[in-house]
C-alpha cells in the first residue's frame, strides 16, 4: 500500500497537536511570567512542568489510552493520539516560552507602560514579538518530538494507514478530511517501528529517510512563515511610530494607546528608569534602545 497513509497521518498528528499545545503553552507561559506573582505556587508549577518534560513517552501513552481512549470514549484515533502528544510537548513549549520572555529587557516593558500602554497591549505587540525566536525554537523542538514519537501513539492512535476517500463534491471531501481525525491511524514513526519488527530493514530505513526529510521541510517552513527576526523588527517599528522624541524635552506618548500618559518622561521617572530624575535624555535612550 505504501507510506502515503502514514505520511498523511503524521501531518494530521503534527497539526492537531500544535494547534492544541501552542496556544495553551504560550498562554500559560505569559501568565506565569507577566501576571502571576512570584511565590510558592509559581515555583511549584515550574517544577511540575520540568518534571513532566522528563517523563517517558510510554507513560503518556498509557495515560492517554486510559483517559482519552476509554474514559472519554474517543477510541483509537488520531484525535486521541494528538491530545496525548499535546500533553507531552506542553511542558517543553511552556518552559521555552518562559525563558524567551525572560530574555526581553525590562526597559521595553517600562517604556511601553510609561507611554500608557495597557498590559495586554504591551504583551502582544512588544513582548511576544521580541521573544518570537525563542518561542519558535520551542515549537520546532516540539514538532520534532511529535514527528518522531511512536510509543505513545501505539497506545492511542493505532497503526492503520488508510488514506481518506476524496470522491464526490467539495462537501464530501471536507467531511472525509474532517472525519479522519476520529479514525485510527499510524504515523511514519509507528510504521518504521512495525517494519523493523517484521524484519523489513530496507523499508524501515527508507521510512526513516522520509521522516527526516519531512522534519527538515516542516522546520524550514516554520522559520519562513514566522519570519525570523523580521517579527522583532516590526515590533520595534511599532514602538517608534507611537513615540515622538522632542529635542532635549523628553518623550511625549501619542493618544492612540487610549488613556495613556501625556508625559512619558514623568512616568519613566516614577519607575526609576532615569538616573538623574529628569526627562531630557529619554529620547537618546529610546533611540539607542530601538
Amino acid at each position: 500500500m505504501g507510506i502515503g497513509g502514514s505520511l498523511v497521518n503524521t501531518l494530521y498528528i503534527i497539526l492537531i497537536t500544535l494547534g492544541v499545545s501552542v496556544p495553551v503553552g504560550i498562554g500559560a507561559a505569559v501568565y506565569l511570567s507577566e501576571y502571576a506573582r512570584p511565590g510558592r505556587l509559581v515555583r511549584l508549577i515550574e517544577f511540575a512542568t520540568e518534571t513532566l518534560a522528563g517523563i517517558p513517552s510510554v507513560i503518556f501513552g498509557l495515560f492517554g489510552m486510559v483517559f482519552f481512549v476509554d474514559v472519554m470514549g474517543m477510541g483509537y484515533s488520531l484525535l486521541s493520539g494528538s491530545l496525548t502528544l499535546a500533553l507531552m510537548v506542553l511542558p517543553l513549549i511552556v518552559r521555552n516560552t518562559q525563558r524567551a520572555l525572560g530574555t526581553v529587557p525590562d526597559s521595553y516593558r517600562y517604556g511601553a507602560l510609561g507611554l500608557g500602554a495597557p498590559k495586554w497591549h504591551l504583551i502582544h505587540t512588544i513582548l511576544l514579538p521580541a521573544a518570537a525566536p525563542g518561542i519558535l525554537t520551542g515549537i520546532i523542538l516540539a514538532m520534532g518530538r511529535i514527528a518522531g514519537e511512536s510509543a505513545a501513539l501505539l497506545f492511542t492512535a493505532g497503526s492503520a494507514r488508510f488514506l481518506p476517500r476524496l470522491n464526490g463534491d467539495l462537501g464530501e471531501i471536507l467531511s472525509a478530511l474532517g472525519g479522519k481525525i476520529f479514525r485510527s491511524g499510524g504515523t511514519l514513526a509507528v510504521e518504521l517501528y512495525l517494519q523493523m519488527q517484521n524484519g523489513e530493514y530496507g523499508a524501515a530505513f527508507g521510512i526513516g529517510c522520509v521522516l527526516l526529510l519531512l522534519t527538515l521541510v516542516l522546520n524550514v517552513l516554520t522559520k519562513l512563515i514566522c519570519g525570523g527576526g523580521a517579527v522583532c523588527r516590526r515590533a520595534w517599528k511599532y514602538i517608534r511610530e507611537r513615540i515622538t522624541v522632542t529635542g532635549g524635552k523628553g518623550v511625549q506618548g501619542e493618544e492612540s494607546f487610549g488613556g495613556g500618559s501625556k508625559n512619558a518622561g514623568a512616568a519613566w521617572r516614577g519607575r526609576g528608569c532615569l538616573e538623574n530624575g529628569t526627562g531630557k535624555d529619554i529620547g537618546e535612550r529610546l533611540k539607542a534602545l530601538l
